[in-house]
């Protein structure tokens, strides 16, 4: 044997002898052509980069908020039949056709909570074995016939059923896209890309407030609904014919499983999945496999014994009460309280004017600061108190125009809280777990914030008929979210974000990786080696 030769041998020698069979080692290879082929279909196209993902997402995040601004706008949802002196007006717009009461006209509000709180732990869960963006697509079909369904419906229970149904749809976009939007993003603007994200709730939904306005006052009321789901239908399709992206922490089943370390960030370990092999990193691979739904109730147990995790979704749940209640009756209580003839347009454009600005510089303003998650709840708490102090002072005034300036303010801060929220259920887990937080987050913030606090606000609205009382009894819980997110302050908690999953116990420290979509990544093939070595 030649020199040459056992220099080659040598470079592939494991460590000891008796670790041959436990050792993992670097070699280098040569791409064959099929290999090559199996690469270009695991990648995007080129033209599909991070920015461009952030920009598709933003627009499917801003029409799933329009429907909930339109839902909520004069225009749309119209005004009860009212009767004076034995003489009754037909109404208008939904309320109106369907003579619904404030409190059916609230579950209306609320109906299609009931479809995201069914289907997004299921999404999440699908997530471990099919590809999330393929699920993606499967949610935003049904959520654009359920859309049309609600043009067409008949009556309160036709209505209330197609809401439900918008529901499953959104569920599957909420909780995989911010995970995809986190993997993507340049590691000093994660927030930043997050609070743009969500700078299309409020920015949506005041959208919403004019669409549907103007939709409804100029075609009715059933037209607003056939219009969103015509511009829904092209991303739907989308999720089905564009090669589908991967997420960090998960692999396709049946292909090579890839773990990155923080230094390298292009390791790749290949695994030979046959009926002989046990791959050689899965130490509990002998153990059988639980059942999807005793994985499911472990996954959930992980989410609750993270007490930052709680406590962040604790503190969104109070702020989630108020804000819904606000998107949703905003119109009419400034039409009722300032006699607004306008109170769709000017609604409106104070929460597109506070959502932007609010939204961007609360991602900005973290991302300066350094972005913990210490840091992330000090701009909670701060924020959402002086929000708070500014929108209740707001109603307290006659004045439409002080009104106006302070309520635009209030909104500004209470806004500011969407990135670093978000952040928070984002790295307080690790990566495999992440769907199912925001998952669970969603359904959180909807089930026990705006779902009860849109029919709670019209029964206190029915009983008091005082609608200025009604929005400070609201407004004043932004203090007990304040007060919740300043506890997590002090709490000591670990930034998941590149946690290896199959090491639980060991946390790493975030690091400058590299975007998932990046065709220009370096990959170093790695083979498992075998007692033949």
């Amino acid at each position: 044997m030649g020199d040459e030769e056992e220099v080659d041998h040598q470079e592939l020698k494991p460590p000891s002898a008796s670790a041959a069979d436990d050792v993992v080692i670097p070699v280098e290879k040569s791409s064959s052509p099929d290999e090559e082929e199996e690469d270009m279909h695991k990648h995007p196209p080129s033209w599909f980069t991070p920015k461009r993902l952030l920009v598709i997402f933003c627009v499917i995040n801003m029409i799933n908020y329009i429907d909930r601004g339109a839902i909520a706008s004069n225009g749309v949802n119209g005004s009860p039949r009212v009767c004076t002196t034995g003489v009754c007006s037909h109404g208008t717009g939904i309320q109106g056709d369907f003579d619904l009461t404030n409190f059916k006209d609230g579950v209306i509000s609320s109906a299609f909570m009931v479809g995201l709180l069914l289907a997004s732990p299921l999404f999440a869960s699908l997530a471990k074995t099919i590809n999330p963006f393929r699920l993606i697509g499967v949610g935003l079909s049904v959520w654009t016939f359920a859309v049309a369904g609600c043009g067409i419906s008949i009556d309160f229970w036709s209505i209330t059923i197609c809401r439900m149904l918008v529901g499953v749809g959104e569920a599957s976009f909420i909780s995989l896209a911010a995970p995809f939007i986190d993997d993507n993003a340049p590691a000093t603007q994660r927030t930043a890309w997050l609070g743009i994200f969500y700078m299309c709730i409020p920015t949506g939904i005041a959208l919403g407030y004019v669409y549907g306005g103007w939709v409804g006052d100029a075609f009715g009321w059933r037209y607003a609904f056939f219009g969103e789901a015509i511009l829904m239908l092209p991303f739907a399709i989308l999720g089905f014919v564009m090669k589908p992206l991967q997420m960090k922490g998960f692999s396709p089943a049946g292909s090579k499983s890839s773990l990155k370390t923080p230094e390298t960030n292009v390791i790749e370990v290949e695994v030979i999945k046959t009926d002989k092999d046990v791959p050689v990193l899965n130490q509990s691979s002998n153990k059988p496999s639980s059942s999807g739904l005793v994985r499911f109730w472990e996954d959930i147990k992980a989410l609750l014994l993270e007490k930052i995790y709680v406590v962040n979704v604790l503190g969104y749940i109070a702020y989630n009460f108020v804000i819904g209640a606000y998107s949703y009756w905003g119109p009419k209580a400034g039409y009722s309280i300032y006699h607004m003839n306008n109170a769709d347009m000017l609604f409106g454009g104070i929460t597109i004017v506070g959502g932007i600005v609010g939204t961007l510089a609360g991602g900005f303003i973290l991302d300066r600061m350094n972005s913990t998650i210490p840091n992330a709840f000090k701009l909670l708490s701060t924020a959402t108190f002086f929000g708070a102090v500014f929108c209740f002072s707001a109603f307290c005034f006659k004045n439409l125009y002080a009104f106006i300036v302070f309520f635009l303010i209030g909104e500004i801060l209470v806004f500011a809280t969407q990135g670093p929220v978000n952040f928070v259920c984002l790295h307080t887990v690790k990566p495999s777990l992440r769907p199912l937080s925001m998952a669970m987050s969603t359904v959180s913030i909807h089930v026990f914030g705006d779902v009860p606090s849109s029919p709670l606000v019209g029964v206190i609205q029915d009983n008091i008929n005082n609608w200025r009382t009604s929005a400070l009894i609201l407004t004043s819980i932004l203090f007990l979210a304040s007060g919740i997110w300043f506890i997590g302050i002090f709490l000591h908690g670990v930034d998941r974000y590149n946690e290896d999953s199959e090491h639980p116990d060991k946390s790493v420290e975030r690091s400058n990786t590299t975007p998932l979509l990046d065709d220009k990544t370096a990959k170093t093939p790695v083979a498992s080696t075998s007692a033949e070595l």
